[in-house]
């Protein structure tokens, strides 16, 4: 396997082409630079890029949030290479975002069995894993599905359908082993305070699936609960199953202040920040640079101090808002059935300013040891 990194320090930055494509521009201590750059500067040694089958309507409309095909991902991951940079691949298998209350066959599978979805998403794999390595993008870690707590591929792969779940997982897995065999393996769920959720859905799995290497945990405090939950998962996990333990989501606020000028929608165009106010009265830092600063640093922490832990990935600390760039498309509405605004809901927790100024809170992570 591949170890070189003692500890990740990890950023997501799956939206990255389609911010400066709508006119975003990133500045450290007042100078503009590549964000990547800029990442790398405050010692960030991973990136993370999602992954979607086909993020287009039938008349070639993007879905947004990135529109992220293999074409971007090749785009970004060259760049991310280029700057020294390792990848966490996220394989959605979907034409669009998937979580816990959605996971969405892609267009061109619909109508398959469930050995029809195994083919599918083993070809997939492995021929997307031979392009990103012809182009020189070889993923050094890859997660099979994002948050598949409830399953994927629906609805044969919906929790409780285990079997179905676990064939999938491993037929993922095989390939990612056939293709990139130093390539780490992440499987991802969210809720990483939950920890009964867990025992369950992992003492199911590895009853019936393949061995993989990762447990990832998505770990956002207003919706996921007080960081003694997740240490206490994390604990657990470590101890019942062996697994290194990754934070593959994580996010906390700077401010609450509104960015509606900057997107240049109407109140019923936008979505608004994931941050409600009444989520925020239920955390335990303030929504600062500070409290953001003070977060992370107690996150970096703790997984520090867990047997196994081995690092974070920040969810995207480059989406600030543009106009443009939001979470979704109407079209992409129309594939998830899903009811809108769109416009962009998390800017208010990236890593820079509204304006595009790097926060102090990278100097926090550059720090760490």
């Amino acid at each position: 396997m591949n170890n070189s990194v003692d500890f990740i320090k990890g950023m997501d930055v799956s939206t990255l082409v389609e911010e400066e494509k709508c006119g975003a521009r990133y500045y450290d201590n007042g100078k503009e630079k590549d964000m990547l750059e800029i990442l790398k500067s405050y010692n960030c040694n991973y990136i993370r890029l999602r992954l979607w089958n086909d993020p287009y309507d039938e008349n070639g409309s993007a879905y947004g949030a990135g529109t992220n095909d293999l074409e971007t991902t090749i785009i970004i991951g060259k760049r991310a290479k280029a700057c020294g940079l390792k990848l966490l691949l996220d394989y959605h298998y979907s034409d669009f975002w998937t979580d816990p209350g959605k996971q969405n066959v892609p267009k061109a599978w619909r109508g398959l069995d469930i050995n029809g979805l195994k083919k599918a998403l083993y070809e997939y794999t492995v021929s997307t894993l031979e392009s990103l390595k012809a182009e020189g993008v070889t993923p050094d870690m890859v997660q099979v599905g994002n948050e598949i707590t409830n399953g994927l591929l629906w609805p044969y792969g919906k929790k409780p359908e285990y079997d179905n779940i676990a064939e999938l997982v491993s037929t993922g897995i095989r390939a990612v082993r056939e293709v990139c065999p130093e390539a780490e393996i992440m499987i991802h769920l969210d809720a990483g305070g939950n920890n009964s959720m867990y025992v369950d859905w992992f003492d199911n799995y590895f009853k019936r699936g393949e061995d993989f290497d990762i447990i990832g945990m998505s770990y956002y405090p207003f919706w996921h609960g007080p960081i003694r939950d997740l240490e206490y998962n994390m604990r657990d996990m470590a101890e019942r199953y062996g697994k290194k333990i990754v934070i593959a989501e994580v996010s906390m606020g700077f401010t609450m202040d509104d960015y509606a000028e900057y997107e240049g929608l109407g109140p019923n165009e936008r979505k608004g920040y994931a941050t409600k106010k009444e989520l925020v009265e239920k955390i335990e830092y303030p929504m600062s640079v500070e409290g953001q600063s003070n977060f992370m640093k107690d996150i970096m922490t703790l997984i520090k101090s867990v047997p196994g832990g081995y690092g974070f990935f920040y969810w995207e600390p480059g989406w600030i808002p543009v106009r443009g760039c939001g979470w979704a498309t109407n079209e992409a509405l129309k594939y998830t059935g899903e009811k809108g605004p769109c416009g962009n809901e998390w800017a208010n927790q990236a890593l820079f300013n509204y304006d595009g100024n790097a926060l102090d809170t990278l100097k926090v992570i550059r720090d760490f040891r």
